[in-house]
């Protein structure tokens, strides 16, 4: 049915609850690798992503034709009921991707909200503890545990306590913002020493069953530790029998130039949490790690109605083959490469600028009042952000200041709508800082 934007966020406004957020007005139509149309005929140039979900472009060929081919065999019987090749095909192929030469195991959920729930569920049952180390900047998800994990308290958190209990935070690895007042790397990575600091007044080792992070912290900021940081935390959970678990539901399937962003730092996780690309679209998620870690739950202690659904699997075997055939991992290094190069140089004529930050494509820039004091600019950044909208631009800003640009771009840009997409930056860049 044929209508006006303005109509239909009439209706929108009308049905739907004002907690539902928006970050823009678009009413999207149809969308094609990295353009989204709108119902009134407006192309914009998406460096969101559906917030990192299509990686692989929007209605990718091949993610297409599998659900269609699904879709005319089987659309639901419960895994649990009736099982089904794309789940197990799934579950083998993620065993694979998640790193470790041990035996591994997967189980497939809804989201990445489900999945960390489900994580924390694995590692409290096989360590027979209770307490989660989660950490400040941290985004889990939304459902009571995961909101307890998350660290930003408006508008993720307000109102809707009590919250989970035995969760523990610590600070990250945030050098633009050290939590220590220290400088990389004359620090030495002292802030990885805080969790062992954390046992002696706070919480003891043999109380904590996991500790649970982003490689890079999204939501609170695209916080990216240095390349030390990640290593000395696994070596204290091992240290004390805690699981190590490592949140890729944002950072994986080529987000960061590699299949799982903790490939960066070199650190095998015991359990890994993946969702957002891995279904190219679909909803979809999984927990895939050490097979004596998942394999600890008693029978029907895991699971779910909906858990990977025959049509979402086989959409993410797709995803994860499009991923493989057509290089696109070194097709987000390159990106990668290109993208750090025209930020930083844009950092060099705009002092706004304070930080770049990031891996691969996976990009952030903070925006200050001053490099001096480092003060947050959220209103500069909601205005390049309305700039860019306006040029026809989706960029979305994050941090618990709300003053970071994030890059979310599928992977398949091309080269024209890229240089298109910098240009309206650069614009925006030069009117703010008017």
């Amino acid at each position: 049915m044929t209508q006006s934007t303005q109509d239909f966020l009439t209706r929108r406004a009308n049905a739907v609850p004002t907690g539902v957020f928006n970050a823009t007005s678009i009413v999207a139509e149809k969308a094609e690798g990295a353009i989204i149309t709108d119902i009134e005929g407006r192309e914009y140039i998406d460096f969101a992503g559906g917030i990192g979900v299509v990686n692989i472009g929007h209605n990718n060929p091949r993610v297409v034709a599998a659900i269609k081919e699904q879709a005319d065999k089987l659309l639901h019987s419960c895994f649990h009921i009736a099982m089904y090749e794309q789940y197990v095909a799934l579950a083998e192929k993620l065993s694979r991707i998640a790193p470790g030469d041990f035996p591994k195991k997967a189980a497939l959920f809804n989201s990445g909200a489900e999945a960390v729930e489900n994580a924390v569920k694995i590692a409290r049952h096989a360590t027979g503890k209770q307490g989660v180390v989660t950490f400040e900047n941290a985004f889990h998800g939304r459902t009571l545990l995961t909101m307890s994990l998350t660290s930003k308290v408006k508008p993720y958190k307000f109102g809707f306590g009590p919250y989970a209990p035995e969760i523990y935070r610590i600070p990250h690895a945030y050098c633009y913002r050290c939590p220590l007042g220290r400088e990389y790397p004359s620090c030495d990575v002292g802030c990885a020493d805080l969790l062992n600091k954390m046992f002696i007044n706070i919480a003891t080792s043999e109380h904590i069953a996991c500790l649970i992070v982003e490689p890079i912290a999204g939501e609170g900021g695209f916080i990216t530790p240095p390349k030390e940081y990640y290593a000395k935390l696994k070596a204290t959970c091992e240290e004390h029998g805690i699981v190590f678990i490592a949140d890729e539901v944002q950072t994986g399937f080529g987000r960061t130039g590699r299949m799982l962003a903790m490939e960066h730092w070199g650190v095998v996780p015991d359990l890994t949490v993946m969702a957002k690309s891995m279904g190219g679209g679909m909803p979809i998620s999984a927990v895939a790690g050490k097979a004596e870690l998942m394999d600890s739950p008693q029978v029907g202690g895991l699971g779910g109605t909906y858990g990977g659904n025959p049509v979402c699997s086989a959409a993410s075997l797709a995803a994860i083959q499009t991923i493989e055939e057509e290089n696109l991992l070194e097709t987000g290094r390159k990106l990668g490469e290109t993208l750090r190069a025209r930020f930083e140089d844009m950092r060099e004529r705009y002092p706004i600028i304070g930080d770049v930050r990031g891996k691969g494509p996976m990009l952030a820039l903070e925006l200050v009042k001053s490099r001096e004091t480092k003060e947050p600019a959220p209103e500069k950044t909601k205005a390049l952000v309305a700039f860019c909208l306006e040029k026809g631009l989706i960029l979305l800003s994050c941090g618990n200041y709300g003053n970071v640009i994030r890059t979310l771009m599928p992977l398949v840009i091309t080269e024209e709508q890229l240089e298109k997409a910098l240009s309206i930056m650069e614009e925006g860049f030069a009117a703010i800082s008017e």
